[in-house]
């Protein structure tokens, strides 16, 4: 049988079976449900809209390395086969993406391994923008913790605490990377000491940035991804969004992806708020 053939008999079966499907979604809704993981407390209050906070995959998304993240074949297209189809090569640390343990650990947990309930959680944000404006290497520090604290009342239990320094708007410019004369990268991140009070005071899932690194860019250590994903906590970089959600109250939903052994990978992230 022709391609186009096997095409059409597989769209004929779809179109008869689309009324089952109808009828059947709610009972499999239902039996899943005993399958879901326990959420926080913080999370029973309502949301009335839903944020996105991913940027889009592209070759010409800013990397670490400078080199292009992705690269897209077409082997089929429409026109030519009755379907579209692409091939991707991607590095897993590309465009808004997921730090699994395993990423700086001998022997942590990789990206399919993160426990679903530390994936659909209460977001904290640290808002540095102001001061970022000023020093293209500021880092949350203690304080800022402490002040976010002071205001919002604790850290909720598997949050994701993510900086806003408002880096998120520079992808289109060298500003991102902040390379220098010397190659050196300049843009903010979490200050190891920042890392160290979340990993002893709170029960944080995760820490998100909305820059290339979790550590700020002349890091030449990587202090904080050393310190915080060896402990078992997982990391998001280039985080979009920051700025149009609440500093407290949010709930992220983060869609890691599931390759078995990855080390990271790109993911789609929603706010619900």
């Amino acid at each position: 049988m022709c391609d186009i053939c096997v095409i059409n008999a597989v769209k004929d079966r779809m179109l008869s079976r689309r009324e089952f499907f109808k009828t059947s979604a709610a009972v499999g809704a239902a039996a899943t449900v005993g399958t879901m993981a326990s959420a926080p407390p913080a999370l029973a209050a309502g949301h009335g809209g839903v944020i996105d906070m991913t940027h889009k995959l592209s070759p010409g998304f800013p990397t670490f390395f400078g080199v292009p993240g992705i690269s897209m074949e077409q082997p089929f297209n429409f026109a030519d086969h009755g379907f579209n189809l692409m091939n991707l090569s991607i590095n897993e640390h590309t465009a808004t993406h997921i730090d699994a343990p395993l990423h700086f650990s001998a022997d942590g947990a990789s990206v399919d391994e993160i426990p679903v309930g530390n994936l659909v959680v209460p977001l904290c944000v640290i808002d540095i923008a102001e001061r970022a404006a000023e020093n293209p290497d500021a880092q949350v520090t203690p304080d800022d913790l402490t002040a976010w604290i002071s205001e919002h009342g604790d850290i909720p239990d598997r949050a994701c605490v993510a900086m806003h320094s408002g880096w998120a708007a520079k992808t289109d410019g060298p500003g991102y990377v902040g390379n220098d004369a010397d190659g050196v990268k300049h843009f903010p991140g979490f200050h190891v000491e920042a890392t160290q009070m979340l990993l002893e005071q709170t029960t944080a899932a995760a820490m998100a940035v909305d820059t290339l690194s979790l550590d700020h860019g002349p890091s030449a250590d990587f202090a904080t991804h050393y310190e915080w994903l060896p402990a078992g906590r997982y990391g998001i970089e280039n985080l979009a969004g920051l700025g149009d959600v609440p500093a407290a109250g949010a709930t992220l939903v983060v869609g890691a992806p599931n390759h078995v052994g990855g080390t990271g990978g790109p993911a789609r992230i929603f706010a619900m708020v």
